[in-house]
C-alpha cells in the first residue's frame, strides 16, 4: 500500500490494488529518471504503464535468470522514445545480465543506479534502447516503426524454426513476439509494409499493442492523421480487438488472452489511452515533446500516495511480487524445455548438432566447401549470376542462410535453387517473398538475424534509399544481416537515372561497421561471400552488376583470396610502381587492361582491387603501405559512382574517374564513353596523373 503521508494522510493508493502500486511505480521511475536528465519522454512511460505491467506480469513467458533463451516470449518497445517504461520494466523483473561473452556477470541487466543514470553517458540506459548495450532489449529502437517491422522478421523466425526443429512431443519453439507501438509507429510507412506482410503471411504469434493516445510532438494527432487504424488493419487480415480504457488491467489482460487464442492470423490490440499524465492529474493530457515540470511530478505522486518530495522510489514488496509473477511462469517453462532439449538430442541428433551451431552464431564444419572457384572467361558472367552460384552453394551447407527479395529474385538471383517459398502454408520455406516493400523487408529481415538467423534481404542498389534505415540499424546492432544490391552502377543502361546509383555506394561506405563489399569478378564475389558469412558480428553488403563482367585470369593475375583483407595488389610492376590504378566492381577488369597498355608503353604500373574500404581500414599500417605505399603518389581511382570517399585513397595528387551527375539513358557501352570509362581515357589520365606528379 502507498506511504502515509499529509498530502496523503489515509496512505491509501489509487485503487488500494497491489497491482495499481506496481504500475505507478513504473511511472514515478520514470518521471524521476527523466526530471533528473532533464532529457527524455515521461508520457508514453506513464499512459503505457498499465500494458506494461499486464503483459510482463501475467503473460510473458521470460525467464529472468536466462535473457537468452531461446524460446523465450519477444517484448519489442517500438516506441523507443518511452525508453524509461522498458528500463523500468527490466529492473523490476529483475532480469540477469548476460556479458559480451554469453556468460552472466552477476549484475542485474538494469539497477536502480541505471535508471538514475538515465540518457547520461555510458549508461545501460540510452536514451532509446539499443540492442547488445543493455540486457532483455531486444533490437535497437528508436526511428518509429522499425521495431514493428522487425517484430515481423522475428515472429517468421519462429515460425521457420518450429518448422524445422520441432517434433511430435518435441516443441523446441512455440514463443509469441509483442510490440508496444503507438501513434508514430502507425503513421510510418515501414509499420504498414510490415503489418501487409505478416497478415498475407498468418503469423498469429505476433502481437502488436497500439497505445492509441491521439497525441504526437505537434500536438492532436488530427492535425496530420485520422484515419481508422483499426479498419486498416482488418484489410490487412489482422484480428484488431479494442480496450478502451487503456487504464483497466482486466480489459487488457482479456484482449491479450484473446490473441493467444487466435491462430490464424496476427492480432492489432488497441488500447486507447491518455499520453503522459492525463490519468493522474485531472485528465490534463499534453503533447508528446511537452515536458513535466517538477510541480506536476509533486502533483502526480500526491495523486498516487506517493511522498511528494521521494525520488526513485520503490515501496517494499512490489519489485519482489513482479520479479516472482515473472520468473515462477518463466522459470518453470524455461526448465520444461531444458528437458526437451536433452531429449531432443538423443533422439534428434543431427538436427540438434545443426541447432546448437544456428544458436551459437556458429557455422557447420565445411560449410565453405563448395563454393565454387570460376575458370578465366574474356566474356565473363554478371557479377549477380556469380552471386546466386555462390549463394546457392552456401545455402546447402547453412540452411539458416535464407531470405529474398523485394520483389525482384529473378533479377537480383537470389532464389535457392530446389527450395520452396516461405507462404502460410509452409513456413519451411527457405525462399521469402517481401514484395515491392524493401523498407518493410529491410526491417523484417534485421528481425530474423536477431533470431540467429542468417537472413538476406536483395533489391536493386538505387532502392536503398526505400530502406537505408534498416541498412544502418543492422550495423548499429552489430548483427550478421546480408544485404545483397545489383544493378550497381550505369552498366544499367536505358533504365535511365532513376535506377543508376551514384551516391548510394558512398553511403553505404560511410555507415560505420558495414561492410560492404564491390568485387570485381566471380572469384571476388566468391571471396566476398566467404567474408561475409564467416562473420556473425556485421552486416555484409555486396554489391553487384547487372552486365557481364570478364573472369580474371588468375594465373595471371593474384589470387581473388586477397578480397579477405578488402584491398589487395592484383597485377604489379618491376620495382617501384609509377602510378597505382584502383578498381572496384565492373571497372576492375578494365583498369587491368589498362595496367596492361601501361606496362606494354613502358609505364611501371600496379593494379589494386579495393571491394571494401571496411575491411582494407582495418589492416594493419604495414599491409596498408605494401598495397598503397606512400611514396607513390600518382594514383587513378576508376568506379562509376561517386567521387565521394575516394580522396582517401588517391589523395590530393591523384584523380578519381567517377560519376558527377546521374547518368543518362543509353546503351551501357554509349554511357561509358560519355563519362570516360574506357581504356584509352584511363590509360590517358594514368600518364597525365604521373606527369603532373613529377615522374
Amino acid at each position: 500500500m502507498a506511504t502515509q503521508t499529509a498530502d496523503n494522510p489515509d496512505g491509501v493508493h489509487e485503487d488500494g490494488s497491489p497491482e495499481r502500486l506496481a504500475i505507478d511505480t513504473i511511472r514515478t521511475l520514470a518521471m524521476d529518471a527523466v526530471l533528473k536528465a532533464k532529457s527524455g519522454h515521461i508520457g508514453t512511460p506513464m499512459g503505457a504503464a498499465p500494458v506494461g505491467y499486464t503483459l510482463w506480469s501475467k503473460f510473458l513467458r521470460y525467464d529472468p535468470a536466462a535473457a537468452d533463451w531461446p524460446n523465450r516470449d519477444r517484448f519489442v518497445l517500438s516506441v523507443g522514445h518511452a525508453s524509461m517504461l522498458l528500463y523500468a520494466l527490466i529492473h523490476l523483473a529483475g532480469i540477469e545480465e548476460i556479458g559480451k561473452d554469453g556468460e552472466k556477470t552477476g549484475e542485474p541487466a538494469v539497477s536502480l543506479d541505471d535508471i538514475r543514470n538515465f540518457r547520461q553517458l555510458s549508461s545501460k540506459t540510452p536514451g532509446h534502447p539499443e540492442y547488445r548495450h543493455t540486457t532483455g532489449v531486444e533490437t535497437t529502437t528508436g526511428p518509429l516503426g522499425q521495431g514493428c517491422g522487425n517484430s515481423v522478421g522475428m515472429a517468421i523466425a519462429e515460425r521457420w524454426l518450429a518448422a524445422r526443429y520441432n517434433k511430435p512431443g518435441h516443441t523446441l519453439f512455440d514463443h509469441d513476439v509483442y510490440v508496444l507501438c503507438g501513434d508514430g509507429d502507425m503513421m510510418e510507412g515501414v509499420a504498414a509494409e510490415g503489418a501487409s506482410i505478416a497478415g498475407h503471411l498468418k503469423l498469429s504469434n505476433l502481437c502488436w499493442i497500439y497505445d492509441s493516445n491521439h497525441v504526437t510532438i505537434e500536438g492532436k494527432t488530427p492535425l496530420a492523421f485520422d484515419e481508422d487504424v483499426g479498419k486498416r488493419f482488418e484489410g490487412y487480415g489482422w484480428k484488431v480487438i479494442h480496450v478502451d480504457d487503456g487504464q483497466d488491467v482486466a480489459k487488457i489482460a482479456d484482449a491479450i488472452q484473446q490473441f493467444r487464442d487466435t491462430d490464424d492470423r496476427p492480432t492489432l490490440i488497441v488500447s486507447h489511452s491518455i499520453i503522459g499524465f492525463g490519468s493522474s492529474i485531472a485528465g490534463t493530457a499534453k503533447a508528446h515533446g511537452e515536458a513535466m515540470t517538477p510541480e506536476d511530478a509533486e502533483a502526480t505522486k500526491r495523486k498516487y500516495g506517493w511522498p511528494a518530495d521521494s525520488k526513485f522510489l520503490i515501496p517494499d514488496g512490489v519489485a519482489e511480487a513482479f520479479h516472482k509473477a515473472i520468473a515462477d511462469r518463466g522459470g518453470k517453462l524455461r526448465a520444461e524445455w531444458e528437458d526437451t532439449r536433452k531429449r531432443y538430442e538423443q533422439e534428434f541428433p543431427e538436427l540438434s548438432a545443426e541447432l546448437d551451431n544456428l544458436l551459437a552464431d556458429k557455422l557447420p564444419d565445411g560449410w565453405d566447401a563448395d563454393i565454387p572457384t570460376f575458370d578465366t572467361d574474356e566474356k565473363g558472367v554478371a557479377t549477380r549470376d556469380s552471386s546466386g552460384k555462390v549463394l546457392n552453394a552456401i545455402a546447402r551447407k547453412v540452411p539458416w542462410l535464407l531470405g529474398g527479395s523485394a520483389d525482384l529474385a529473378p533479377s537480383t538471383k537470389t532464389d535457392i535453387k530446389d527450395a520452396a517459398s516461405f507462404e502460410p502454408d509452409n513456413y519451411a520455406g527457405a525462399n521469402f517473398h517481401f514484395g515491392v516493400r524493401e523498407h518493410g523487408m529491410g526491417a523484417a529481415v534485421n528481425g530474423m538475424s536477431l533470431s540467429h538467423l542468417r537472413g538476406y534481404g536483395s533489391t536493386f542498389l538505387v532502392f536503398l534509399d526505400y530502406m537505408r534505415p534498416p541498412v544502418r540499424l543492422s550495423a548499429l546492432m552489430e548483427i550478421g544481416a546480408v544485404w545483397v544490391f545489383t544493378h550497381d552502377s550505369i552498366g544499367v543502361g536505358e533504365d535511365g537515372p532513376t535506377h543508376q546509383p551514384i551516391e548510394q555506394i558512398a553511403m553505404l561506405r560511410a555507415t560505420p561497421g558495414l561492410d560492404t563489399f564491390r568485387p570485381g569478378d566471380a572469384n571476388e564475389v566468391a571471396e566476398a561471400w566467404r567474408a561475409i558469412v564467416a562473420n556473425s558480428d556485421n552486416p555484409g553488403v555486396l554489391v553487384l552488376s547487372r552486365q557481364a563482367v570478364p573472369t580474371l585470369d588468375r594465373t595471371k593475375y593474384a589470387s581473388a583470396k586477397g578480397v579477405a583483407q578488402g584491398g589487395y595488389v592484383l597485377a604489379d610492376c618491376e620495382g617501384t610502381p609509377d602510378v597505382i590504378l584502383i578498381g572496384t566492381g565492373s571497372e576492375l577488369p578494365l583498369v587491368a587492361k589498362a595496367h596492361e597498355k601501361l606496362i606494354a608503353d613502358g609505364v611501371k604500373s600496379r593494379v589494386v582491387s579495393l571491394p571494401s574500404f571496411h575491411r582494407y581500414e582495418l589492416q594493419d599500417d604495414d599491409y596498408k603501405e605494401s598495397v598503397l605505399p606512400k611514396a607513390v603518389t600518382a594514383r587513378v581511382a576508376v568506379e562509376m559512382a561517386s567521387e565521394f570517399g575516394w580522396d582517401r585513397y588517391v589523395g590530393h595528387t591523384g584523380k578519381a574517374i567517377t560519376m558527377s551527375s546521374f547518368g543518362a539513358s543509353a546503351p551501357a557501352t554509349k554511357l561509358a564513353d560519355k563519362y570516360g570509362f574506357t581504356l584509352d581515357n584511363i590509360v590517358q589520365v594514368a600518364k597525365q596523373v604521373i606527369e603532373e606528379n613529377g615522374k
